[in-house]
């Protein structure tokens, strides 16, 4: 080892260190105490390490203050080994198990057998807070396994022997532990300097998890909490909380009359009535967009044959997601799975590409663009069902194009066209990450590297800025995920342009092009609102079921202040509905306020008031959903408002 080392900075300078400097002496002493009072761990050479590291070579350093999310993310998990210890400080006997940081968030998962109550986790959180105010040191060593496994054995930590056998099972030699007084975990760090930068913690609620996720395992405990380096922005958070809880879909499906779950179907929703007239309004705006630009809709079997899963290669690696269906005529001597030889179909691209195969195509035709709505089923797990956003059966606006490799990047232009139209009648801001060749594929390089350069070429002329993906395409190529965000901040993932160059060579896909000879077509897989329940899952929460004038399943309800001028109240309700409008007339006899109050519970953009004046104007005074009364006015003159606001924006 030289004296001296040299160390990169990000902005290219360098400067030179003593061998074995730690990387919080090195930055005090030759960038700044400011920067060494604000560091929260460092990157050496790209891999994330205490501020104690020694440098030991030439590296590249930089250093992660708390301003970046990155070190919220350690804190986090500095807060989870924190709360850990007081658990066990406060109810000996329980194990820990395993404590990652996760989004907005830490978790840890304990094996006690008495539940933890509302107010343990009070008690649990005020200890916790007083343990990070004690400032104590994270202290990072490491051990061989036969040891690390001796000292989790006497400490009767059993859940954390497993994983660590596991972990020497595939070959590891040394174990790294930290401590944080007189409490030590395994982990592979790196560690924020002490408990008492990690700020304030927040703990939010208790859950049963299995085991390394297993339902053939034991049952812990998990609790749930958050950290934040200031009261200020744990407040804001908590305060999104409960935004997000008053918007849950899942509850306000049902008070809304969109939606409702029964056991006999489980995963599968109920659309009632109010539902049904969103979701038909959804589909006929997407149809029109579609229609208007080149689209074919087509609807094909919900159940096919194994013959057409085991060519598309769903048979062989999707089977268990699959809902089979037994053959009534196999020979009932034979298993139950060799008599399974149906399935409803996953998805509808391989019935698509049966479409294509059933007459010759020419160049001419290309484009060819596929549309269709079809119910799709999967077989997710029951653990994983939640509420509209995973489900078993569901339908997308899903297309299928084929087309010469010369038009893909005019193609994905014209899909971000539609897109922007879309998710702009919703006010959906959107992003696009770009996932590029997995470590499993199809095809050689020479094809990669056309195909993500067809997609790259794309992205770049939109203009749109994107993300990186590295290895998360598709087996058969790579692709266009896009997020959108909604009111709150929350991205969704929902559209997707998928790249196919296998589906044309497993199903024999040709055209014949203006040579006279047969090519292979390319195939784009694309849909805009991905699935119907998971985007009206996203716009329940987005609008908080307050959906526009347009979407809304009422979008006015007629209220008479008495029974005596019900006559003009009906007679408003039925010109409005004779325009094609979503009107209704309230029957009850409750007073005025009352009707007005269920109204807005229900969320219907307008309230048309009625009374003597309204009946002598032949008139209506509306009141806007969030309470805004406007001015009497003639009947005709609110219907050509009302008119305009309530056309669907595509």
């Amino acid at each position: 080892m030289s004296d001296s080392v040299m160390v990169t900075l990000p902005d290219g300078s360098q400067k030179q260190a003593a061998a074995g400097t730690s990387i919080f002496d090195f930055v005090k002493a030759s960038i700044g105490p400011g920067l060494a009072k604000a560091a929260f761990f460092a990157k050496l050479d790209g891999e994330p390490v205490d501020l104690t590291r020694t440098i030991d070579r030439d590296s590249k350093l930089e250093i992660v203050t708390t301003k970046n999310e990155e070190a919220l993310e350690v804190a986090r998990h500095d807060a989870a080994h924190v709360m850990a210890s007081v658990v066990q400080k406060l109810y000996p006997g329980t194990q820990v198990t395993i404590g990652p940081s996760i989004e907005d968030g830490f978790y840890y998962d304990f094996a006690r057998e008495t539940p933890f109550t509302p107010e343990d986790l009070e008690k649990i959180e005020a200890a916790t807070n007083a343990a990070i105010a004690e400032d104590m040191p994270f202290e990072r060593s490491e051990v061989s396994m036969d040891d690390a496994i001796a000292m989790f054995e006497g400490m009767g930590e059993t859940y954390k022997v497993e994983i660590v056998k596991d972990i020497a099972a595939r070959g590891a030699k040394t174990l790294t532990l930290y401590r944080h007084g007189d409490w030590v975990d395994f982990c592979l760090g790196p560690h924020g300097p002490s408990t008492g930068r990690i700020g304030i913690v927040k703990l939010l609620s208790v859950a049963g998890a299995y085991w390394r996720g297993d339902s053939n395992n034991a049952m812990l405990q998990r609790i749930y909490g958050t950290a934040f380096f200031d009261k200020k922005a744990l407040e804001a958070h908590l305060h999104k909380l409960e935004e997000v809880k008053k918007r849950d879909h899942r509850r306000l499906g049902p008070a809304l009359g969109l939606f409702a779950f029964h056991e006999f179907a489980p995963g599968a929703p109920f659309w009632l009535p109010n539902g049904v007239t969103v979701y038909n309004v959804l589909e006929d705006a997407m149809r029109r967009l579609v229609n208007k630009n080149g689209y074919l809709e087509v609807k094909t079997p919900l159940l096919f044959n194994k013959r057409l899963w085991e060519t598309s290669g769903h048979w062989g690696k999707y089977r268990e997601n699959m809902f089979l269906v037994v053959d009534s005529e196999s020979d009932e001597k034979l298993s139950l799975e060799d008599r399974c030889s149906f399935s409803l179909k996953p998805m509808n691209c391989p019935s698509h590409h049966l479409i294509y195969r059933m007459q010759k195509r020419s160049y001419r035709e290309l484009p060819l663009r596929y549309y269709t709505t079809d119910a799709l089923h999967r077989n997710e797990a029951s653990g994983s069902l939640g509420g509209l956003t995973r489900v078993r059966q569901f339908e997308q606006d899903d297309s299928h194009i084929y087309l010469m490799e010369s038009q893909v990047t005019a193609e994905v232009l014209r899909i971000f066209e539609l897109m922007k139209i879309a998710y702009g009648a919703f006010g959906l801001e959107f992003e696009a990450t770009f996932s590029t060749r997995p470590e499993q594929r199809i095809g050689d390089d020479a094809m990669w590297d056309r195909a993500e350069g067809l997609l790259k070429q794309a992205l770049d002329e939109m203009g749109l800025k994107y993300g990186l993906n590295p290895g998360d395409g598709a087996f058969y190529g790579p692709k266009i995920d896009m997020l959108v965000t909604d009111s709150l901040g929350r991205k969704w993932q929902t559209c997707t342009i998928q790249l196919d160059y296998a589906a044309p060579e497993r199903f024999d896909l040709t055209y014949q092009g203006e040579d006279n000879t047969l090519h292979r077509p390319v195939v784009i897989h694309r849909a805009i609102y991905g699935s119907f329940e998971r985007f009206m899952a996203i716009l329940t929460e987005h609008y908080a079921g307050a959906f526009p004038t347009w979407l809304a399943p009422v979008q006015a309800r007629v209220l008479c202040v008495s029974d005596r001028f019900n006559e003009w109240g009906h007679t408003v309700a039925q010109q409005l509905q004779g325009m094609g409008l979503r009107v209704e007339f309230d029957e009850s006899s409750e007073k005025l306020g009352a009707k007005i109050r269920q109204a807005q519970l229900d969320k219907i953009p307008y309230a048309l008031v009625i009374g003597d004046k309204e009946v002598q104007a032949k008139g209506v005074t509306p009141r806007r959903r969030g309470g805004e009364d406007l001015s009497l006015m003639p009947l005709e003159q609110f219907a050509a408002q009302f008119a305009a606001e309530a056309k669907p924006p595509f």
